[in-house]
């Protein structure tokens, strides 16, 4: 055995310490998961077991307050109480044997684990954030794609607020949202990877049109980390302003991105007006040049990606044509919309493609 340098030892007992500090922080998160859901277990069956009104149910709660306070003090507030008793009636299914805790939490990180079941990777405040999605289906999605991107509590919180699971619903049938409720997002096309519109009120700029491309482009790269967040999991940012150059004219597309899932690169424009016929000309050409000039044989084809602040789906469909599969524009937002103008925004462009589909 080669004798390890004072160096290597540090190194090797400071990753098995981390590695320990980690997965004790898991199985106290998971051990404070299960303790909330068996409160609210106790609750529900009180509740059942004793006058059936409401206002029963509401005196239970602060007595159980007071009691609990006066003994343990902070964390049993009666709004703590009522998230516990909604955590047990929301998944009811979360401890689903009747073992000990510790074979609970062995278990949860099994390949049988699926969505509504214990993991040691979601935290009692990433159940508040999901407690919070009605529709089970989106509450699924939401669940999923936590665990498989590492997401926090807060970059969940950030997804819930700016209804990712809807906004990536406008280009699936029934069993694409059945598929994206029950697995997540696996994407296997370019559409599968765009949303509209995206949201980047991480920026922090004011919604105004005397900005600049070029700064909005600055404030994109000064919070690539967020707007990775905002693309999704499976880009890799290539690089800015990439000189391509055709017969002694250059041209500069903004943002290049690497797709590592779909296999391909992806070119994305920024545009703070309303979108016209020589913007998506020249994204064609752009991507005619990646496929070209850039990318491989392994590559699968490029995909070009302009976002604007506002746009004509006419002139998109008459540009690109019907069956286009390349090219694609999505209006941006500076501000985080609240829910109930999000989803007006995408019924209101659900309801055109109807109508574009009627009429066709």
């Amino acid at each position: 055995m080669n004798e390890l340098t004072n160096a290597e030892l540090i190194t090797r007992i400071r990753d098995i310490w981390e590695a320990s500090r980690q997965q004790a922080v898991r199985s106290v998160n998971s051990a404070h998961v299960c303790a909330n859901w068996l409160i609210g277990k106790q609750i529900v069956e009180a509740e059942q077991g004793g006058e059936q009104r409401a206002e029963y149910g509401k005196a239970l709660i602060v007595s159980l307050s007071k009691e609990l306070t006066d003994e343990y003090g902070s964390g049993f507030s009666v709004s703590a109480l009522k998230y516990m008793r909604l955590f047990f009636l929301t998944y009811p299914l979360l401890l689903t044997k009747s073992h000990a805790l510790r074979d609970q939490l062995d278990q949860s990180n099994n390949s049988e684990w699926k969505a509504g079941l214990l993991h040691l990777n979601l935290s009692w405040t990433h159940y508040r954030t999901l407690l919070k999605v009605d529709r089970q289906e989106a509450r699924d999605f939401y669940e999923i794609e936590t665990l498989r991107n590492g997401w926090s509590a807060r970059q969940l919180e950030r997804q819930v607020a700016s209804l990712l699971f809807d906004r990536l619903l406008k280009s699936r049938d029934k069993e694409g949202m059945l598929a994206l409720a029950n697995q997540g997002l696996q994407p296997v096309r370019p559409l599968d990877v765009i949303k509209d519109p995206y949201v980047l009120e991480f920026l922090n700029l004011p919604d105004v049109p005397q900005w600049h491309e070029s700064q909005l482009e600055q404030a994109l790269l000064a919070q690539l980390q967020d707007f990775l967040l905002e693309l999704g999991n499976g880009f890799a940012f290539v690089g800015r302003q990439i000189r391509l150059t055709l017969d002694g004219d250059h041209f500069y597309p903004d943002m290049v991105f690497y797709h590592v899932k779909l296999k391909c690169y992806v070119v994305i424009d920024l545009k703070l007006g309303k979108l016209n016929h020589a913007d998506l000309g020249q994204m064609q050409l752009y991507v005619n040049y990646y496929e070209r000039e850039i990318a491989s044989s392994d590559d699968n084809p490029t995909i070009g990606l302009i976002l604007c602040s506002e746009k004509n789906d006419a002139v998109v469909r008459y540009v690109l044509g019907e069956h286009n599969q390349q090219i694609f524009a999505s209006r941006y937002q500076l501000y985080l919309p609240t829910e109930a103008q999000l989803q007006a925004e995408l019924q209101r462009e659900f309801n055109q493609l109807m109508l574009l589909g009627e009429t066709s």
